[in-house]
């Protein structure tokens, strides 16, 4: 399967204040691809969203480009502190 991180790093640098504090990792969970997103502590609000609509519209789009690829990816966000 792709390795999609860059599009998920793309699309939160876009929405964070603190850009360079963006990161992501990549691993396997339960037969999927498990993208973790670390964010600035200051930019999980602006990544999440309204009642969590901008992180949903980001797990929906890593979903499609997965399932466009043939796999199942996940992601989960948290700040540089590990707080999710």
């Amino acid at each position: 399967m792709a390795d999609h991180s860059a599009l998920v790093a793309v699309v939160a640098r876009a929405l964070a204040d603190e850009p360079d504090a963006v990161r992501v990792t990549v691993g396997e969970r339960r037969g999927a691809t498990h993208y973790e997103l670390h964010v600035a502590p200051r930019d999980l609000g602006r990544v999440i969203g309204r009642q969590g609509r901008t992180a949903a519209a980001l797990r929906l789009l890593l979903s499609a480009a997965a399932e466009a690829a043939g796999g199942k990816a996940q992601l989960d966000i948290r700040d540089s502190d590990g707080r999710s």
